[in-house]
């Protein structure tokens, strides 16, 4: 039952987010289609393993190579931030070790308090 509602707020929360952003430049991601594609990511986050899963990391690399230019990589840490800060149960540091995990190089902490203003 707490699954079922978990994965109800995330599809109502990937819902609001289709429908009050826009796309980024270029017609690149809307924060609807980032929550989605981050989605596998959320049972790791909450419930640690040695690794993450491939579609977790497979989803976040391929969010992370088309967020090139600033602007989307902000509108991305947003929506993002906004989403991780609306589950419960999350790790904060497996969060903030997921990129590493991930082999994702980003020059910045993941961390809820970060200031999305911030990411070049």
């Amino acid at each position: 039952m707490a699954n079922s509602t978990m994965l109800l707020k995330v599809a109502c929360l990937a819902m609001m987010c289709m429908v009050l952003s826009t796309s980024m430049a270029n017609g690149a991601l809307t924060c609807g289609q980032i929550v989605t594609v981050a989605s596998p990511c959320i049972g790791y986050l909450r419930n640690p393993r040695p690794q993450p899963p491939p579609q977790c990391c497979s989803g976040l690399n391929s969010l992370n190579n088309q967020a090139k230019a600033t602007p989307e990589r902000r509108a991305a840490c947003q929506c993002l931030k906004n989403t991780v800060l609306s589950i419960p149960g999350i790790s904060l540091p497996t969060l903030a070790d997921l990129p590493h995990k991930c082999g994702i190089n980003l020059p910045y902490k993941v961390t809820p308090s970060i200031d999305c203003n911030t990411v070049h």
